[in-house]
C-alpha cells in the first residue's frame, strides 16, 4: 500500500496574483482600447508631449486598469493629481513615479529590482494597490481613494481625483 505524501500549499498574497497577471486580448478588447487611446490622446498631451509616449502610456494604463477592474479614466485622474504624468516624480513622502507609489511596496508585492520610475511597472503597482483598496471599501471609491493616499476618513483627496476625473477624462 502506497502512502501519499502531502505537499504544502502555499497560497500566494492575492496582490502578488493580481501583479502578475498575464494581459487579455482580444479583437474586440484592442477596438476598445484603440477608440478611448484616441479620445484621450488630446486631452493627454498638455502633459506629454510626444505622441509616442502618449500612446504607449495610454495603451499600459489602459491596460492594468482593465486588468484591476478599474475604471482607465479614474487611472489618469489619479495620476495627473499625484504626478501630473511625470513618471520620474518622488514626494517629500518618497512615493515615485506616475502613480506614486511608496517604495515598501516594492517588498510588499515585487521583486528587488522593480523600478517604480518605469511607467509599465509603476502603473502595475498603482493598480493593482488602488483596485485592493477599492475590494477592501467594497467598492466605494472615495474611501478607496483616501485609504490610496494615506488620508483615510478625509474627503479632500477623492475630491481632487474625482474632480480631474470629471472635468479632464470623462
Amino acid at each position: 500500500m502506497m502512502t501519499a505524501i502531502a505537499s504544502p500549499i502555499v497560497a500566494e498574497p492575492p496582490l502578488r496574483a493580481t501583479l502578475e497577471a498575464a494581459d487579455l486580448r482580444t479583437p474586440y478588447g484592442q477596438w476598445q482600447l484603440q477608440q478611448w487611446r484616441s479620445r484621450k490622446d488630446a486631452p493627454l498631451a498638455r502633459f506629454v508631449a510626444s505622441p509616442e509616449r502618449r500612446h504607449a502610456l495610454l495603451t499600459r494604463l489602459y491596460q492594468e486598469a482593465r486588468l484591476a477592474g478599474l475604471p482607465p479614466d479614474l487611472v489618469l485622474a489619479l495620476i495627473q493629481v499625484e504626478s501630473a504624468f511625470n513618471a520620474e516624480a518622488v514626494s517629500s513622502a518618497g512615493a515615485v513615479g506616475l502613480m506614486q507609489i511608496m517604495p515598501f511596496w516594492v517588498e510588499e508585492l515585487g521583486l528587488p529590482m522593480d523600478d517604480l520610475t518605469d511607467p509599465n511597472r509603476n502603473l502595475r503597482y498603482g493598480c493593482t494597490i488602488l483596485a485592493h483598496y477599492l475590494a477592501i471599501e467594497r467598492g466605494d471609491f472615495t474611501r478607496a481613494l483616501a485609504r490610496y493616499n494615506g488620508s483615510l476618513g478625509k474627503t479632500w483627496y477623492p475630491e481632487r481625483v474625482f474632480d480631474a476625473w470629471q472635468n479632464h477624462w470623462r
